[in-house]
């Protein structure tokens, strides 16, 4: 995770312990939805960073409904917030709410909370409109001695927010999902150093890649992560950035000026030695 800069650090600490409180007992007394939102708007601000009264929007208006919070950069809105209660349980029922907000907007970003529990997914504009989970807290498990749950904290952050890191994160769990992992396990430049280090144990014994590839896809790896569209959609990926490095190191050829060769200077003549030329006695 990104260090959390000393400032915001320092802010965090304090707003955490804070709110601790709060939300255990806003959870106690089973407090409704309203008061809910009133929380999370209050943490937006005080732990998030946010001005309360220009950068947090109640009630946002989206095409005839309504999402209950948004935050905004410079009149820009950057996250939309679906706050339950604090007592409910988050279901994917609320997120296709909270996700329909988002497209019909245009927001890429949508957060799903009951102020204890938080949740951000990456709105996937596709047919049909999709959602990926990118990153959750617990934000009563939050250790404020610990330096990486405070990171966990600063991810939520406007700072954070202006640093990208929700977007480094998303970039980092596309990279690292299941189906990547498993495409590139069974890409051709993997499966020749498989080879490699197995003929290296065995080197009497004839192995192919075919072999390898066989053996990962029917007993290494889940069927789940083989197949169907992510899977391939993972295989295209890998397949386009080798594409990518292929064509980009043959520009990088094409345009190093190739080095003509100087030219052999001719043979320097031998002049013999005045000694090697006199006439040997008796010649």
């Amino acid at each position: 995770m990104t260090p959390t800069p000393t400032r915001v650090a320092n802010r965090l600490v304090t707003s955490i312990k804070r709110f601790q409180p709060v939300l255990s007992s806003a959870k106690t007394r089973d407090a409704n939805e309203s008061d809910t939102v009133i929380i999370v708007t209050d943490m937006l601000s005080e732990v998030s960073g946010y001005e309360k009264y220009a950068e947090i929007t109640s009630e946002h208006a989206i095409r005839g409904t309504y999402c209950d919070l948004a935050t905004m950069i410079n009149g820009k809105v950057q996250l939309l917030i679906e706050a339950k209660a604090v007592d409910i349980e988050l279901k994917d029922s609320h997120i296709k709410q909270a996700v329909d907000y988002a497209a019909n907007k245009g927001v890429d970003w949508v957060v799903l909370t009951n102020g204890i529990h938080w949740k951000i997914f990456k709105v996937i504009f596709e047919k049909p409109i999709n959602q990926e989970l990118v990153y959750e807290i617990d934000f009563l498990a939050l250790d404020t001695k610990n330096d990486e749950h405070l990171s966990l904290a600063y991810v939520l952050t406007k700072e954070g927010w202006l640093k990208e890191i929700l977007s480094d994160l998303h970039e980092q769990r596309q990279v690292l999902n299941k189906f990547m992992i498993a495409a590139v396990a069974s890409s051709e430049p993997v499966l020749d150093v498989m080879r490699r280090e197995l003929k290296r144990m065995s080197p009497d014994v004839k192995i192919t890649n075919e072999q390898i590839q066989e053996t990962l896809l029917q007993d290494v790896l889940k069927r789940e992560v083989v197949e169907g569209e992510k899977a391939d959609e993972a295989r295209k990926k890998i397949s386009r950035a080798v594409n990518r490095q292929l064509k980009a190191k043959a520009e990088k050829a094409a345009e190093t000026p190739t080095e003509t060769p100087a030219p052999t200077p001719p043979p320097t003549p031998v002049i013999p030695s005045p000694a090697a030329t006199q006439t040997a006695p008796g010649a």
